[in-house]
């Protein structure tokens, strides 16, 4: 812990504003106290961009007056005396020379820019990286890996995968030392939601789905969640991190949700088990054998008990026995903390 010392100042340059974003820049506001007093930072915006341009002050922006911007639904590019409209991210960046770059960009999971983009210019500057972007680790993780091994950089993303659940921290630090037999994830929140949905009311797909739309749980296109592909980009930064196996997504056996019917729900709960979309990597011989599937889970399984809210994750290993870890996490404020977490991480003392 720091006591009676003046914080480190860390500028960093924030690309991306929507939920996670905006939360993450509240977070800089509202713990600003307590960065300075346990881990002796200070964290100071000096550019922010979204789909509008840029803000850039090298004295540093406001946190708070960016997030009551975005609430208003007003893009940064409109900040006063420190707007830039149309100016593209990368050059923002580079024109910002941050101390730290933190990238929560949309998830594309076609070429991942501008977030891979971003990260490849902030790492080959020797530039730390914390991302909540799972694209740019999906298609180039061990690019950005070497890359940031090469500059003596960090690149932390623990917020990639499951948003606040320390999936990636638990396998990567907390397993050291022994080999991972099998991983079970119920890494989306989004499909967790329908499914549970559906068994406890009911509902079919499409009305779940509706449902979960209403309350802000699926995107306007919810085929990333629904198709299993979420959940495999996750799975897939589990199993390049953790699981040490270089993997791309051709190498997943994914199957989505639609096909799930209130009957096949009632089937497995008259057969004592509950049907979730289970992220799973198995050790067979010297490899994993990969897979995102709905899949029937006996009800006593720690997975199976979870509701529609949470996510979880569980590892089998050969020497540290069965670990599990289960997170709530209704709202998107958890992987905005995560991204938090993986700053502190960075620069914490």
């Amino acid at each position: 812990m720091i006591e009676n010392t003046s914080p480190r100042t860390v500028r960093f340059f924030i690309a991306g504003l929507g939920n996670i974003g905006r939360r993450f820049m509240s977070l800089v506001a509202s713990q600003e106290g307590i960065l300075a007093a346990r881990y002796g930072l200070r964290l100071v915006p000096v550019g922010a961009a979204d789909s509008s341009g840029a803000a850039l002050d090298p004295a540093g922006l406001d946190a708070s007056r960016i997030v009551a911007m975005k609430e208003a639904r007003q893009g940064v590019a409109g900040y006063p005396s420190a707007g830039r409209p149309g100016l593209a991210v990368r050059q923002a960046l580079a024109e910002a020379a941050p101390d730290l770059f933190v990238e929560a960009t949309p998830t594309n999971l076609r070429d991942a820019e501008p977030g891979l983009g971003c990260i490849r210019d902030a790492l080959g500057h020797g530039t730390p990286v914390v991302t909540a972007s799972k694209g740019p680790l999906v298609l180039a993780y061990q690019e950005l890996m070497g890359l940031a091994a090469r500059s003596g950089v960090r690149l932390g993303f623990s917020a990639t995968v499951a948003g606040g659940l320390p999936t990636v921290n638990l396998g990567r630090r907390d397993l050291a030392g022994s080999t991972v037999q099998r991983v079970e994830g119920i890494l989306n929140g989004t499909t967790n939601y329908i499914l549970t949905t559906m068994a406890e009311e009911g509902l079919s797909f499409d009305e779940a789905l509706a449902e979960a739309r209403r309350r802000g749980h699926a995107e306007a296109d919810p085929s990333l969640d629904v198709d299993g592909w979420d959940a495999a980009a996750k799975l897939l930064i589990v199993a390049s991190s953790v699981l040490h196996r270089p993997t791309t997504l051709a190498d997943i056996d994914v199957e989505g949700i639609r096909g799930v019917t209130p009957r096949h729900l009632a089937q497995a709960s008259r057969m004592g088990k509950v049907i979730k979309l289970l992220a799973l990597a198995e050790r067979v011989d010297d490899d994993y054998r990969l897979s995102v599937h709905p899949t029937a889970l006996e009800r006593v399984h720690p997975l199976a008990r979870l509701s529609s809210w949470q996510m979880g994750v569980r590892y089998t290993t050969d020497t540290m026995g069965v670990i599990t870890a289960v997170i709530d996490e209704p709202d998107p404020w958890p992987t905005a903390a995560a991204v938090l977490r993986d700053v502190i991480d960075v620069f914490g003392s």
